[in-house]
């Protein structure tokens, strides 16, 4: 009998990678495959040399991924689907009209670019809303998670639709125009809200615990509340052509890479108040909380700091700083029963940690193409530019907390301090910048 179950066990160890593959890997590889091709014969001539290596190399990428998170196959399939089937519908006599997002019932309300951002903020919203419903109700506490967790994978699926379907009608508008939708804030704010809830997702299926989501989504929730704010103010999701230095095929590479980085901070700022929370949750002593209520007035600064810098929408600020400090007293108030819904510390910390580790890996690939970029664009690799340097700052800070973990066990409490401090240095870098600062980079200025 041990004979047997040493023999089943090495053939588990041994088996192959691809022996692992099953029917479904190898059609999603062979539409992921027969998509690339085609897109390569269909718009090869409107690419550069080096479009067409982004385009090649990412069929092999995009296949590894979804082999190696099956979920994430479905969700590329599924958008893959909606957004053709939106290009299909824009279709007039064999070519695109836009106008056709006015009176087509599917476009008007659904999957045009604005109709399906719009569902993806509401969704966040509503997802928010059942995972910390979830936190409290008891008996339904993982059927209302579960539903927060599905709410998440379909409001990913709506951003990724809405920016499929948006670089679609750039192109529309003109051949000179079109571009991949990563130029300006509205457009990165849609990248860092499906980006955050999409790794989160993926940690979610690795640790088998949706306790995190409500914390997360706090998160993508802000950035949803900027972003129609965003929207109102300044039209922004009116598609403009791009400023000079943008035309280039290194953005394609460049802010993906950067989103990466600011998605799995932000993911790790959040996992680290919770670890927060739950540390302190039979602490009774209100003085010795007087951290985490100075973390709550940090993370309701947001509307503040717009309130003061912006002419328009002070009201909207000040209704999003009282729901924001009414969230956190609650998170607070209610540490108790919340903390006993947290999975274990040790469990908090290695999530804190990996989405570090894959944020900082990534930033660092982002800033060496923002430097190549920078010398085709602007002559040189380096110019201190307030963007540049306020990207070295982060770029020092997480690598000075990954140096402190693995040369010196740096874990728990101070851990949990520095990775929200790196969400306020994250911030500031990217939005800060652009609110105080002039540059090199003040065509994403607000």
């Amino acid at each position: 009998m041990n004979t047997a179950t040493t023999t089943t066990t090495t053939m588990t160890l041994n088996e192959g990678f691809f022996a692992r593959r099953n029917w479904f890997d190898w059609v999603f590889a062979l539409l992921v495959a027969a998509g690339g091709i085609f897109a390569l014969q269909r718009y090869g001539h409107a690419m550069d040399v080096y479009e067409k290596g982004i385009l090649i190399g990412t069929i092999p990428c995009a296949i590894w991924l979804g082999w190696f998170w099956r979920p994430l196959a479905t969700l590329m399939l599924v958008v893959a689907a909606a957004a053709l089937g939106a290009i299909g519908l824009y279709q007039n006599d064999g070519a695109g009209d836009l106008a056709r997002a006015d009176s087509v019932f599917l476009l008007k309300y659904f999957i045009s670019s604005q109709s399906a951002i719009l569902w993806m903020s509401m969704l966040f919203f509503i997802s928010t809303v059942f995972y910390w419903v979830g936190m409290f109700v008891k008996g339904e506490s993982e059927t209302m998670m579960k539903l927060g967790s599905r709410v998440a994978w379909t409001a990913v699926g709506m951003a990724l639709i809405g920016t499929m379907v948006r670089w679609y009608e750039s192109y529309q508008i003109g051949p000179d125009i079109g571009h991949i939708p990563v130029s300006n804030l509205y457009e990165v704010f849609v990248m860092f809200c499906w980006m955050t809830a999409l790794f989160y997702l993926y940690f979610e299926g690795q640790y088998k615990t949706r306790a995190l989501g409500g914390f997360v989504m706090l998160v993508v929730s802000a950035a949803v509340g900027f972003l129609l704010w965003y929207t109102v103010a300044r039209d922004a999701q009116q598609i403009q052509p791009l400023v000079p230095a943008l035309k280039s095929w290194w953005m394609k590479l460049h802010v993906p890479a950067n989103f990466v980085g600011y998605g799995t901070f932000a993911l790790s700022a959040m996992v680290a108040f919770a670890y927060l929370i739950k540390q302190q949750a039979s602490e009774t002593r209100w003085y010795k909380l007087a951290p985490l209520w100075l973390l709550g007035v940090a993370l309701c600064f947001e509307p503040l700091a717009f309130r003061q810098t912006q002419q328009t929408g002070s009201s909207y600020w000040m209704i999003y700083f009282g729901i924001s400090a009414l969230i956190v007293a609650g998170i607070l108030l209610a540490r108790k029963t919340i903390a006993e819904r947290l999975p274990a510390l040790e469990v908090l910390d290695d999530v804190m940690y990996k989405a570090i580790a894959v944020g900082f890996a990534f930033f660092t690939i982002a800033t060496v193409l923002g430097a190549l970029w920078a010398a085709e664009a602007w002559g040189g690799y380096w110019s201190w530019d307030p963007k540049e340097t306020w990207a070295l700052i982060v770029w020092l800070n997480y690598a000075a907390w990954l140096h402190m973990r693995l040369m010196k066990g740096l874990r728990g409490t101070m851990s949990a301090w520095w990775a929200l401090v790196g969400l306020a240095v994250t911030t500031f870098a990217f939005l800060g910048v652009n609110m105080f600062l002039s540059g090199l980079h003040s065509y994403g200025e607000l």
